[in-house]
Formats: structure tokens, C-alpha cells, sequence
């Protein structure tokens, strides 16, 4: 019914302005993607449709990239030249602020942008707008410093700044996806924060690749790596009608060891895992430490499949510590989304999923240009037990979500 209603609407609105999309140079991969997602969905809907308002001036494109440049002087200073029009649009601008693999000079020497490079080119690209687009939406789907969003003690609170001064260069709507703590957003209660969940594009992944897997509580148990992400795993669980269970860490916040307060004790928090399929959900994985202690615990418990599901693969020590440790028999699958840059390296592993949401994005940015409410595409529930079930996914304008 949803799905049914979602249909119609688009079928009687039309877009709020004409669709403009700047992939940032870090996020183009998965931006040409959305775009040739759009552009087959939209040429769609024209041929579908009589209604000649539909053949307005920007909904049938072959392509809603915008053409820019972030050069660099040779001191490392920046700026960024848009080399189209934009007045009047609808702009969309998608930013992967935790991507290594992009370098510039500086002084003759390479250096490898930052996430503080990112969210400088970021606002760049925003006032090279000129205040012209109608409306500014940016998608960031890894939130920039999102692991910087409370204060312990005497410290920054990186995340809340970075959103104020979005809103106040003139953005609408900021989207992230699974948000590190989503009460970032009281950062700017008075603006648009969507935060969407990855779990029904993780699920289907999973049963695709695992069809031996059962979810009930007898074969199938998620697990929470912290107390931080049990509100995820209790999500998943619920969706999933099984049991979860939460590692609890203890930290000693009187102490900073590589830039994080080590962990003084570890413990499980949940029912007998001995022979059950366990599903480690979190949303990112970095140097792997935390996933592969809390996966190691799992095995000495005898769980049968350890599979560990995070939104953002960053990998920030290599992959040889994941190959050492899939060899050591740790965990048996990884799954992370191409929302971050993921090397093409891991992707070659056999152990490795990469989940693609290039087209829920594309479905995101349509349903906002028509001004159209995304709270129907946001539960996911009903696709979750279809895919459980083993049904065709739903599709929505010819855009699998």
C-alpha cells in the first residue's frame, strides 16, 4: 500500500525546480551511478506520462551532473568554479568526506586530502552557488567528525559546528546515513536532518549470499559491538524477530592511547550463542580491533557463522589485519556499503560484500525534487519481509530501493 501510494504521488506532482546534482571529486563513483539511475527513471516517467508539464525544461536531461573544479594553488590553498548555471535549481550535492584515496600538491609534494580538506571544498562549492539554487540539499552519507558529537570533557564539539555553519551558508536539508548519534541533529532543531538506515539493502544482502540462513532465535542472534550501538542492534532484532545480545566496554577515561580511551574490561551481555548465526552490526568499521574482539569472544562461545555488517567500511590500518584475521577464522563475511570509498583491493576478497545504495539515493533525491514526503520509503519493514520471504524486492518508478 505504501509502495502504491508513493507511486501515485509522483504520478501527480511535478518537480519543485529543475534537478542539479555536484558529486564532490571524492563521491563521483557513486554519483554517476545515482545519475544513470535518475536519468533511466526519468525518461521513464516521460514516456509513461501525457502530460506535457512533464516535458519542462530540466526533468528529461541525460545528465543532472554539473560540470566543476576544486583546483589548488601550489600552497595548498583551494577554491571551487562552477561551469554551469544553476539559478533557479534544485541542487543536490553528495560529499564522501572520509575518502584517502585522493591527493593534491602542495608546495611539490602529494598530499592526501583530509576529511577538514573535504568539508572545506564542501562549502567552497556552496558559495560558488551565489545564493542562485532555489533550494541546497547535501548528502553526506558518512556524517563529517559524526564521531565528534558530544563533550567529555574540555573538548570541541566538531560535529554540531560543521552543521551550523552548513545551515547558515544557505543548505535546506543535510542527509546523512546511519548516523553515529542521530542527536547530532539538536545541533539545529529548527532545519532538516533525515538520517536513513541501511538494514533493508544489509538484510537482502545477507540472504542473498546466505540462503542457508534462518532468522528466527533458535539459528540467528544480532549483536551489539557496544553499548553505543545497541539502539541498531535492537532494530535489527526487532525486524528480524530474534534475540540480540551487547559487549559492554569499560573504558578508562583517564587515559588517551592513540587518540581513543583504551578499554579496561570486556563483557557479554545477551543468551547462549553456541550454534547460532551472529550478525556484528555497527556503522563503521576503522582498524577492525573492536570488530574482531568482540568477533573472537563470539568464537570462543561457538557461534557458528560470525558475519559483521557495518555502514562504513574505512579500513583505516590496511586490509592486512582483515585478511589475518579471516585466515585466523575470526569472523566468515564483511559486509560495507559503497556510501564511503572502499578500495578496490578488499573488494577482490572473498570474504568481502560490498552493499550498493546508489539506488536508494536515487530514489531519496526524486522523491525530495518532487517535494514529496520520504517518511514512506524510510521504514522499511514491509520490504524486509518480503526479502526475508524471499520475494522480488518492491521497486518504485522502475528505482529498486
Amino acid at each position: 500500500m505504501a509502495m502504491a501510494a508513493s507511486n501515485k504521488a509522483f504520478k501527480d506532482s511535478m518537480p519543485l525546480a529543475p534537478l542539479k546534482i555536484a558529486a564532490l571529486g571524492n563521491s563521483m563513483e557513486i554519483g554517476q551511478k545515482v545519475d544513470k539511475l535518475l536519468v533511466e527513471r526519468r525518461k521513464n516517467a516521460l514516456y509513461n506520462t501525457k502530460k506535457p508539464a512533464f516535458k519542462m525544461s530540466g526533468f528529461d536531461e541525460d545528465t543532472y551532473l554539473i560540470p566543476f573544479e576544486c583546483p589548488r594553488f601550489g600552497t595548498g590553498e583551494g577554491r571551487a568554479i562552477i561551469n554551469k548555471s544553476i539559478r533557479g535549481t534544485d541542487l543536490f550535492i553528495i560529499a564522501d568526506t572520509v575518502n584517502y584515496s585522493r591527493t593534491y600538491t602542495m608546495r611539490g609534494s602529494i598530499s592526501h586530502m583530509s576529511p577538514d580538506d573535504y568539508f572545506m571544498d564542501l562549502k567552497r562549492i556552496i558559495m560558488a552557488c551565489s545564493g542562485q539554487a532555489r533550494r541546497i540539499t547535501v548528502i553526506m552519507p558518512y556524517l563529517y567528525e559524526g564521531r565528534q558529537h558530544l563533550r567529555v570533557v574540555n573538548e570541541s564539539l566538531d560535529c554540531a559546528q560543521a552543521l551550523q555553519e552548513l545551515v547558515k551558508m544557505g543548505v535546506e536539508t543535510i542527509i546523512t546515513f546511519d548516523a553515529h548519534d542521530n542527536r547530532v541533529q539538536n545541533a539545529i532543531p529548527n532545519n532538516s536532518f533525515d538520517n536513513f538506515f541501511t538494514s533493508y539493502q544489509f538484510i537482502s544482502a545477507l540472504v542473498e549470499n546466505n540462503p542457508d540462513i534462518k532468522a528466527d532465535r533458535e539459528h540467528l542472534m544480532i549483536i551489539s559491538p557496544d553499548e553505543g550501538g545497541m539502539r541498531r542492534a535492537v532494530y535489527y532484532a526487532g525486524l528480524l524477530g530474534v534475540d540480540m545480545g551487547m559487549f559492554y566496554k569499560r573504558r578508562d577515561y583517564s587515559k588517551i592511547v592513540n587518540g581513543e580511551h583504551p578499554i579496561a574490561s570486556f563483557e557479554f551481555l545477551g543468551n547462549n550463542v553456541t550454534g547460532k548465526d551472529v550478525v556484528i552490526v555497527d556503522d563503521m568499521i576503522a582498524s577492525g580491533k573492536t570488530a574482531f574482539e568482540v568477533a573472537g569472544e563470539l568464537r570462543k562461545r561457538n557461534a557458528r557463522k560470525i558475519i559483521i555488517c557495518a555502514t562504513f567500511g574505512l579500513f583505516s590500518n590496511g586490509i592486512e589485519p582483515f585478511d589475518n584475521a579471516y585466515k585466523c577464522k575470526i569472523f566468515d563475511e564483511i559486509y560495507t556499503t559503497n556510501l564511503c570509498y572502499c578500495p578496490q583491493e578488499i573488494k577482490n576478497r572473498e570474504y568481502y560484500h560490498n552493499v550498493d545504495l546508489s539506488s536508494y539515493i536515487a530514489l531519496i533525491i526524486d522523491t525530495l525534487n518532487h517535494d514529496i514526503s520520504v517518511n514512506e520509503i524510510m521504514d522499511a519493514t514491509d520490504r524486509i519481509k518480503n526479502a526475508l520471504a524471499g520475494k522480488e524486492p518492491d521497486t518504485l518508478s522502475n528505482v529498486e530501493l
